[in-house]
């Protein structure tokens, strides 16, 4: 049941997995934060046994849209971004037309707000068209009304060492970041996946560790001779997390992200020559699997990113060297870094809502977004179930993609209810109706029809 007034009752929630509290949403904020809370005019959700956590916020995205509707759309993207707990998302540059001027992250922008889920923010193109040859209008599409602060060629590296370094120079002006996809191309021409024992047995081009570790070690040096803000996408090798532990140690002002499919699977996966195991970066080894958490769960890897990367079946749905590379993740992101973090006692639900939520928040600027769950706060949160499992299904899923790495596989947690902006995006697991910005159409009232 969704309220009309916007006042909602949460009662007995263990906020950040602590203690059992009340709170109150009222007008879009949290009114009221305390034991034995009482409102005549909310809507009282129970929640004992649930944990209260601030709504996840993704800086990696795939939403495809424009141009790429057959594979994903915002409303669809966005509707599985609520499901999964996400109250904001960064929408990556490489749809067609490419996110590289200001009228087309103003489109992605507007769609983001039409559709009502989540907040969407657009990430802009470094470079014009993604081809690394001149930078994109990176000052434009900061003062559009879309407020652009990352951007990312991700997919591409910007592999050009003049050209990254006046992309940092630039952004500093607007307090921008650049999220680098840190791959040398000439090192990893042909590669079909990680380099090692298992493509060696296999037969497949190897794409090694050190194309990623090289752009990173290069990037942070250029981040600190600008001193400029720095952030590497989909971190996936050990020694990656070294460079990145070691330019933190000297002050750079360097972030990393790492995907929940890198923080569980491994290149093992690839001898059944199944493309929904195929990704870039490529899965690794248990080493660097292992490497991965323990950087996270430290505080060298700052943050989770889903890189959530859905494709039309029959862009899957064939042989090995002719598949696209990618995996979603926004439905299943939540439940994974469960798996492999909180359950495994290297985080605790706090340490959960810092990298999934509050530091994601920071690196993309989004003043409303990760705030803690006090009074005053925007009511921008989650409320999930820790000791449910559950067993994916991609076809059940929001999104159009089906090729989730997770098929089948059961995973512990699923997220009870969302509010964005004080509203229930989400309740009882299913959605419910999308925010409407004032002066929008609709009034939010009528339960969305199924998943």
């Amino acid at each position: 049941m969704t309220a009309t007034n916007g006042t909602y009752l949460i009662r007995g929630a263990a906020i950040l997995g602590g203690e059992a509290e009340d709170l109150l949403i009222r007008d879009g904020s949290i009114a009221e934060r305390g034991t034995g809370l009482s409102a005549d005019d909310a809507t009282v959700i129970e929640a004992a046994g649930l944990v209260a956590l601030p709504g996840m916020v993704d800086v990696h995205t795939h939403l495809r849209e424009p141009g790429r509707e057959d594979a994903e759309t915002v409303e669809t993207g966005t509707r599985a971004a609520a499901l999964g707990g996400f109250t904001a998302v960064h929408a990556m540059a490489n749809s067609n037309p490419v996110a590289d001027t200001a009228g087309v992250v103003e489109q992605v922008h507007s769609l983001g707000r039409a559709s009502g889920w989540v907040d969407v923010r657009p990430v802009g193109a470094v470079t014009v068209g993604l081809a690394g040859e001149q930078l994109a209008e990176l000052g434009a599409m900061a003062d559009s009304r879309a407020q652009v602060r990352m951007f990312s060629d991700d997919g591409i590296c910007v592999h050009d060492p003049v050209l990254m370094r006046r992309a940092l120079e630039y952004v500093k002006a607007f307090d921008g970041v650049v999220a680098q996809h840190a791959q040398e191309p000439r090192l990893t021409a042909g590669a079909q996946m990680n380099e090692g024992a298992v493509s060696a047995v296999l037969g497949l081009t190897g794409w090694p560790a050190v194309a990623e570790e090289s752009i990173i070690a290069r990037d942070v040096l250029l981040a600190q001779h600008v001193g400029s803000r720095l952030h590497v996408c989909h971190v996936s090798t050990a020694g990656s997390v070294e460079i990145i532990r070691w330019a933190k140690e000297r002050g750079i002002n360097v972030t990393a992200e790492v995907t929940p499919h890198h923080l569980l699977l491994t290149d093992e996966l690839v001898r059944s020559y199944d493309p929904v195991f195929k990704v870039n970066p490529p899965l690794r080894t248990n080493d660097d699997v292992q490497a991965l958490r323990a950087g996270l769960a430290d505080g060298t890897i700052d943050v989770v990113g889903t890189d959530h990367a859905p494709h039309p079946s029959e862009h899957k749905e064939c042989e090995w060297a002719q598949a696209a590379m990618g995996m979603t993740g926004l439905e299943t992101a939540l439940s994974v870094v469960q798996e492999t973090m909180v359950e495994t006692g290297l985080m605790t639900w706090a340490d959960f809502a810092r990298v999934t939520s509050t530091s994601p928040a920071a690196i993309g600027r989004l003043t409303d977004q990760g705030r803690p769950l006090e009074a005053g706060e925007p009511a921008n949160l989650i409320l999930v179930d820790p000791a449910a499992r559950w067993t994916v299904d991609p076809h059940k899923m929001a999104t159009m993609g089906r090729n989730s790495p997770f098929k089948g596989k059961e995973l512990p947690g699923t997220v009870v209810a969302t509010f964005f902006k004080g509203h229930p995006t989400v309740l009882d697991g299913q959605l419910n109706t999308p925010y409407r910005y004032p002066g929008t159409a609709g009034n939010g009232n009528t339960r969305a029809s199924g998943n």
